[in-house]
């Protein structure tokens, strides 16, 4: 990825996909596309990179609520290992910042939101995590 211009991805002799490694990234051809060139969690019946589900800690229209099973503490980043209330798994991957800003503990009930889900709004998303500090005006 790091050093291609182009990338040929191949599933039983089959081209899948050609493209530039940002290209096969962030718009894969199809789901065997996405999940080879990285990790994937299932939210809403779609596949998503876990560091785009958003975690909130307020019910919002499009989100589903889910329980906190576990935190991983990667360095800079963490996963939040999450089951669905129909008892489907998610993993989401946050900043360390942002994951210690929602104060997030095993067994919490969250809510999880994917990426393209119509959204009230940045700004209100914002504010749905009282915890986390404004943004700067800079």
């Amino acid at each position: 990825m790091e050093l291609a211009d182009q990338i040929v991805v191949i599933s039983h002799g089959k081209v899948e996909q050609t493209g530039s490694p940002t290209d096969l990234y962030d718009r894969p051809a199809n789901d065997f596309v996405m999940n080879f060139i990285g990790p994937v969690t299932r939210l809403d019946g779609e596949l998503v990179r876990p560091h785009d589900v958003q975690l909130l800690v307020e019910r919002v229209p499009s989100a589903d609520e889910a329980v906190v099973d576990r935190i991983v503490r990667l360095g800079f980043e963490v996963r939040v290992e999450l089951t669905l209330a129909d008892g489907q798994p998610v993993s989401a991957q946050l900043p360390r910042s942002e994951a210690e800003q929602l104060e997030l503990r095993e067994g919490d009930i969250v809510y999880v939101r994917a990426p393209d889900a119509p959204a009230a709004g940045a700004d209100v998303f914002r504010s749905l995590r009282p915890r986390l500090a404004p943004a700067s005006a800079d």
